[in-house]
């Protein structure tokens, strides 16, 4: 997959020092380290894009925790699939019928990423009428309307195929 990286930045903040730039980072959804000073009790974290630990912290430590706040963050930035057909991204979800998600696993698993009408329909195979192009626009303005309450669209790239991407 390369049209999201697990490159996601996270940010060292000290605590309590930095509590107005943990919440700053919090607001805008990106991930924090907190780095417990001293003796200072640690704060509650409930976000998953957050943790925290003591110093003095050994490097390894330290990379290791950033590491699996970095996987936390790209898991929550491409959409899911559940198993009874719901979508979820972004804290929201909505229903989709199997179509719908046998399309939009296709996307999903190319998020960011151009996926041409040949692959879509190769996600389809047990849809013989989708191999219509009238069939397949059809469902693509369906999953438009149903994704865009949680801020995702799919974008047609003349002549290439379909790009699901978060909508800014």
């Amino acid at each position: 997959m390369t049209g999201i990286h697990n490159d996601t930045d996270v940010k060292l903040v000290r605590w309590p020092a930095e509590e107005v730039r943990r919440e700053r980072y919090k607001a805008l959804g990106i991930p924090r380290l907190l780095v417990v000073e001293g003796g200072c009790r640690p704060p509650l974290c409930s976000d998953a894009k957050e943790d925290w630990v003591r110093a003095p912290v050994s490097r390894t430590d330290l990379e290791a925790r950033m590491a699996t706040l970095r996987a936390k963050a790209w898991v929550d930035s491409v959409p899911q699939i559940d198993p009874v057909g719901v979508l979820r991204y972004g804290g929201r979800s909505c229903a989709i019928s199997p179509t719908e998600a046998d399309i939009l696993e296709c996307l999903t698993r190319n998020f960011g990423e151009v996926v041409s009408r040949g692959e879509l329909l190769r996600c389809l195979p047990e849809r013989p009428a989708l191999s219509r192009r009238n069939a397949l626009d059809l469902h693509i303005m369906r999953v438009r309307r149903r994704i865009g309450p949680l801020n995702l669209a799919i974008r047609t790239v003349w002549g290439q195929g379909y790009l699901l991407e978060l909508v800014k």
